[in-house]
């Protein structure tokens, strides 16, 4: 029993630092929504099976390795949810692939989709003609989200996580001025003070932190 104690306690450490991180992280690890959490969850399943059969590699040692990895995890995603640029940079930026009936040919293949892809994504989303597509838009996990035209909303928040959309002000037709203004009026606060903006039918709806 003793030879396999140190694989056990290995384990269990593991399945506790695993526990640990889906806590922490919002439940990422078991719905990833980007390339990141998807990683997050094959390096630490590597650090654990990897792990827990080497004699070479002490309890210490693994505690150690699944300390640093659970901070560097920790420091990454709060630097996205702090910093546009970090997020973009991590996670990538929603692509526009069709806008007013027209295919961006040119952005589909640079993300791989090919003609079938995006159809059979069009029909999974109960579309089946581009004309009627005002906007469609593939998210960082591959999925395709689709805008049809007369649609008047967004379907994106325009204000996340203190953080400005400035796709959806695209669409819309305003700008970050406009958006400051509004906000200001609305709640009296700046926009890093506002946990979520929706803008509906034409109004702006906003959830403070």
């Amino acid at each position: 029993m003793s030879i396999f104690s140190p694989v056990i306690i290995k384990l269990a450490l593991g399945l506790i630092c695993l526990i640990l991180q889906i806590n922490m992280f919002g439940k990422g690890n078991l719905a990833p929504a980007s390339a990141v959490d998807q990683v997050q969850n094959y390096v630490l399943g590597g650090i654990i099976g990897g792990v827990i059969y080497n004699d070479q590699i002490t309890i210490l040692q693994f505690v150690l390795v699944l300390v640093v990895w659970t901070t560097l995890v920790l420091s990454l995603k709060f630097g996205k949810e702090h910093n546009r640029y970090i997020k973009n940079f991590v996670d990538g930026r929603p692509t526009v692939v069709i806008t007013n009936g027209k295919i961006d040919v040119e952005a589909c293949l640079r993300h791989g989709i090919s003609a079938n892809d995006l159809m059979f994504k069009l029909r999974n989303d109960g579309v089946y003609e581009i004309s009627k597509i005002k906007r469609a838009i593939l998210e960082q996990n591959g999925q395709l989200t689709v805008i049809e035209q007369g649609d008047p909303n967004a379907k994106y928040p325009i204000i996340a996580d203190g953080q400005i959309n400035l796709d959806v002000l695209e669409i819309i037709g305003k700008d970050s001025d406009w958006l400051e203004k509004e906000v200001s009026e609305l709640v009296g606060k700046s926009i890093d003070q506002i946990y979520l903006g929706e803008y509906v039918s034409g109004q702006l709806k906003l959830y403070e932190y």
